[in-house]
């Protein structure tokens, strides 16, 4: 099941509503400007994973929420098998599999992450991005640039990175192929900022 951005955008939008907070107030949240985030609410321009786990934080609640309109419910354990999970498309061709969408009040979010291959980024400046807490990538198949601010480093298969995602880090696919890897966005604690 792959979530439909208008639909998404007009539960976000709803929330936002119901909670009697102002579009500035979202936008803030989310590090836009306020017509970038009216053009986002309204479904007009896609929603980056970035901008989804911001506006889920700010409106408290799930991600999963935002992208099903359904509350996480498992609370022992959470089974998703190999090909299995929520399937979200973003930021030029990254496919996001969510391997755990149904566990309730989880303290990290899971995804096998695939970058494509673009031979026109391979020499461009890697884009950033910025989200409060802690990230680890786990490269299982192909190889990956990764940009930590100033810092820029090649992944291989069985690398592992980890870091504060607060601060600007991105990443591309290298090496004329895909690549896949096991992202884990881990949320900061209760009152903590990144």
């Amino acid at each position: 099941m792959e979530p439909n951005i208008l639909e998404v955008a007009n539960r976000i939008r709803a929330l936002r509503e119901d909670m009697d907070i102002t579009a500035q107030e979202m936008a803030d949240a989310t590090g836009r400007t306020l017509t970038e985030y009216l053009a986002q609410e309204s479904g007009q321009e896609d929603l980056s994973f970035t901008f989804l786990y911001k506006c889920a934080d700010r409106l408290g609640v799930d991600v999963i929420e935002l992208l099903t309109g359904e509350d996480p419910h498992l609370t022992g354990y959470s089974l998703t098998r190999s090909g299995e999970g929520l399937v979200i498309r973003r930021r030029a061709g990254f496919e996001y599999l969510h391997k755990a969408p149904h566990f309730r009040n989880k303290l990290a979010e899971p995804f096998l992450v695939t970058a494509p291959y673009l031979p026109e980024e391979q020499d461009a400046p890697i884009h950033l991005s910025y989200h409060e807490g802690q990230e680890l990538d786990l490269i299982i198949s192909g190889h990956m640039k990764f940009a930590y601010e100033d810092h820029v480093e090649v992944l291989d298969p069985g690398d592992l990175v980890m870091y504060d995602s607060g601060r600007g880090h991105g990443m591309i696919a290298t090496g004329d192929e895909p690549c896949t890897f096991l992202a884990v966005v881990i949320k900061p604690p209760a009152g903590a900022h990144a």
